[in-house]
């Protein structure tokens, strides 16, 4: 059944119009009035829908049964990571989304090559929004994982948010955070993640060529552990789809 996305609070035996972008979508499919979809705000759960009215650029639905369906990781995962260059961004968000990501911080590092403020950089965030929500309507997510406002890496390490993170990773059951580094002095991810009991978990993954040795210390002191994924040096959207396929087959 196809699946879309409706941003507006959704409850049972409510008529609708479906928002531009899935009233696009259900007319591209040619679906008629009498037929059957699934609606989901993000929040969680679903909802069947029966299309009751077809127009040239608007689609109305009545709202039918709530499903307390959930697909998500047993993990939680809040990845940051440096924005890689061209479009490879796009493919992460939609790869870490199918993979059950529940946060992305996109970051800005001294070797990025994508350097993003203001106007632009709004724009970008709508639109890794959008590939996120997508992703979602396509894989079976109920839950969009959010995704940050662009900003630099320094600037987010040495905030309020890091720095409470790191005073809580004692804590049994609180965020555990790594770093995907390329100092020699690093341990497995598996090896790491055995030796803790959390569900937990954020990772902070740089870009090509990777982390300075001035932010790789920098991360390390406000308590993040310097992991590794083998021997081999991987892409840096293939590092980070790696980590979180890892955490997604894991018990």
């Amino acid at each position: 059944m196809p699946r879309f996305y409706c941003a507006q609070a959704l409850h049972t035996g409510a008529s609708i119009t479906l928002p531009a972008t899935a009233s696009r979508h259900v007319q591209v499919l040619r679906m008629q009035p009498g037929q059957t979809i699934t609606l989901f705000n993000g929040t969680g759960g679903e909802f069947d829908a029966v299309i009751t009215h077809m127009g040239r650029q608007d689609v109305d639905v009545v709202v039918g049964a709530r499903h307390a369906v959930e697909r998500e990781a047993h993990h939680r995962v809040h990845l940051a990571v440096v924005v890689p260059a061209n479009d490879r961004m796009d493919w992460l968000v939609e790869k870490a989304t199918e993979l059950g990501v529940q946060r992305i911080t996109p970051l800005m590092s001294q070797h990025s090559v994508l350097r993003l403020q203001g106007e632009r950089a709004e724009k970008k965030l709508a639109h890794w929004q959008a590939v996120a929500i997508s992703a979602c309507e396509q894989c079976g997510r109920n839950t969009v994982p959010h995704i940050d406002a662009l900003q630099n890496l320094s600037t987010w390490l040495q905030s309020e948010w890091v720095t409470d993170l790191q005073k809580a990773n004692d804590s049994h059951g609180a965020t555990q955070a790594a770093v995907l580094s390329l100092h020699p002095t690093t341990q497995s991810l598996g090896e790491w993640t055995t030796k803790l009991q959390s569900t937990s978990w954020l990772l902070l993954n740089g870009p090509e060529g990777g982390l300075t040795d001035d932010e790789d210390a920098l991360a390390r002191a406000k308590g993040f552990a310097a992991v590794n994924l083998g021997t081999r040096v991987l892409r840096a959207e293939t590092a980070a789809l790696a980590a979180l396929a890892y955490f997604n087959t894991s018990t």
